[in-house]
């Protein structure tokens, strides 16, 4: 990783190579931390970040649904991300905010420590989101069943959440994918290890719904406003595993992939192996958005 910047870490900017913790911070040993990731883009206008109230909304939401004591306003937390963005010289990169209990306590209780707060920013590769935006991913159905929403609360983008989708990412890189899909409890399609997840067919779209134990993603709602904005039929119901293997088009969402392309799962490819109309579209629509190219979600974008 280049490091350039610095690191906002409980109120100060530190060098980025200064920014550290204690081998005891109770997170570190726990999973007990909650997260965000989000975008800045470099527009015609100047550097946007993407959908910032939202973000920050989703971030003290998981917090409240761990039960952390954030030190912080969300106007606090919004504005640090703002100067964190600014002092790190970078037009386009990626935000990670994250809450975590901090050093004090060694034990599984974590609320006798306080919650730390940092904020980091660096410059975003396509990398792993590469295949789905130009030739079609490849994935795997993943032997690792989704964490169901009655253990851990799947609407808060946690740490412990996490692990459980690294599993299945290692998984299907081990195996030869470039992505896994996971299932859930009732056998029902929940997301990809980081992406939530879209099937095509007959041109009508359809996603899982916020129950099927996935992340409520910002870029999933991003995607199904601009479904519904043009007129394209969205249901969110629950999908089979025939369903989505027999699907036209197959595609992913998420703040990293944005909107990439699925063209074969297991060893069956989708539709005709190629990425398809819809999907092509929507990867058009959503980069219109995001490089303030369409006038109907300019609000969406907070420029630095």
């Amino acid at each position: 990783m280049k490091e350039v910047g610095k690191i906002w870490m409980n109120g100060k900017l530190v060098p980025f190579n200064n920014a550290k913790v204690h081998i005891l911070t109770h997170a570190l040993h726990y999973s007990t931390a909650v997260f965000e990731g989000i975008r800045c883009y470099n527009t015609s206008n100047g550097s946007a970040i993407f959908r910032l109230p939202e973000h920050v909304d989703r971030f003290f939401n998981s917090a409240k649904l761990y039960g952390m004591k954030m030190r912080y306003t969300k106007k606090q937390i919004t504005d640090a991300i703002i100067k964190t963005v600014k002092a790190s010289g970078l037009k386009e990169c990626y935000i990670r905010p994250i809450a975590y209990y901090g050093y004090g306590t060694m034990g599984l209780t974590p609320t006798l420590n306080k919650v730390d707060v940092s904020i980091s920013c660096w410059e975003w590769k396509m990398g792993e989101s590469k295949a789905g935006k130009f030739s079609g991913a490849k994935c795997k159905i993943s032997k690792w069943i989704r964490i169901d929403s009655r253990s851990q609360p799947m609407q808060a983008k946690s740490a412990a959440n996490y692990s459980n989708a690294a599993l299945a990412r290692v998984e299907a890189l081990k195996s030869g994918y470039d992505e896994a899909i996971m299932l859930n409890n009732n056998g029902k399609v929940a997301e990809g290890s980081a992406e939530n997840i879209f099937i095509v067919k007959n041109g009508i779209i359809k996603t899982p719904p916020l129950n099927a134990d996935i992340l409520n993603g910002i870029t999933r709602d991003s995607v199904i406003r601009l479904i519904k904005a043009d007129g394209i039929k969205l249901i969110q119901k629950n999908i089979s595993l025939k369903e989505l293997l027999k699907a036209d088009e197959v595609f992913m969402t998420g703040t990293a992939a944005e909107v990439k392309s699925v063209t074969k799962i297991n060893k069956t490819s989708i539709g005709n192996g190629k990425v398809g109309i819809i999907t092509k579209t929507l990867q058009k629509s959503f980069i219109d958005v995001v490089m303030n190219n369409d006038d109907r979600f300019t609000s969406w974008l907070r420029y630095i």
